[in-house]
């Protein structure tokens, strides 16, 4: 698929570093508690940690206690969604829209009024005020 950004893998690898192209490149996962956003609950917008792209408002952030940053909607037309069946799952990959780099799964099971939960990576994202 083509994206507005695109990157050979090795200018990704040399842009984000060992760890940050491992999850947004390589579609890889932080351990849970362990992210810092994910108790993080100022004012701004979490943007691709890629390419800067702006995804989710922090309005729309919430704690889900599952480990990672929880939002109930997206920015729109901002996230990709993909099928993804790995792992003995089937879920809803999450990808910036702008550059196709990994930012975790939606699933339709969120407290809130959407009934959603985009489950992010903190190392996916980047926070503006």
């Amino acid at each position: 698929m083509k994206y507005p950004i695109e990157k050979t893998e090795q200018e990704w690898k040399e842009k984000l570093g060992e760890e940050r192209y491992r999850i947004l490149r390589q579609k890889g996962t932080e351990y849970p508690h362990t992210g810092t956003y994910n108790l993080h609950y100022e004012k701004g917008t979490y943007c691709c940690g890629a390419c800067g792209e702006a995804l989710f408002e922090s309005d729309s952030k919430f704690d889900a206690h599952c480990g990672w940053p929880s939002f109930n909607e997206s920015i729109p037309g901002k996230v990709q969604y993909i099928s993804d069946v790995t792992h003995g799952m089937k879920r809803n990959e999450i990808l910036c829209a702008n550059c196709g780099s990994h930012l975790g799964h939606v699933f339709d099971d969120g407290p809130t009024k959407t009934g959603q939960r985009y489950c992010v990576n903190s190392l996916s994202v980047d926070f503006k005020e």
